[in-house]
């Protein structure tokens, strides 16, 4: 049991580090947690941390490993969850497909059957 939390401490040294920064006094609290679990659930392997980290004044930034992806004010309002994951997915693995959020083209439909 110590050795498999080891192993799976170990790793977060050299995984990404995303904050939320969010304005307490317009109680954004709820949207960054749905956000910050978004991300986990999207790539729950591959991030170090999520944080979540209370501010004021309106703000609303998402850093990862200190670099701005979303700027509320720069970027005119919240993001959209497809938004954020493209962005961080950009930043940690840019040739990783996200499914349905890449709106991937499915192929013509069989003729139906006589």
């Amino acid at each position: 049991m110590i050795r498999a939390m080891q192993t799976a401490a170990q790793p977060a040294a050299h995984r990404p580090r995303i904050v939320i920064l969010y304005c307490t006094q317009c109680q954004w609290l709820l949207r960054a947690g749905w956000m910050a679990q978004e991300l986990l659930s999207t790539f729950s392997t591959d991030l170090g941390e999520v944080a979540l980290q209370p501010g004021t004044g309106g703000i609303f930034q998402i850093t990862y490993d200190g670099e701005l992806v979303w700027d509320r004010k720069r970027d005119g309002g919240f993001p959209e969850a497809k938004v954020l994951k493209q962005r961080v997915r950009d930043r940690l693995d840019p040739g990783r497909p996200l499914g349905h959020i890449d709106g991937h083209v499915v192929g013509p439909a069989a003729p139906p059957e006589a």
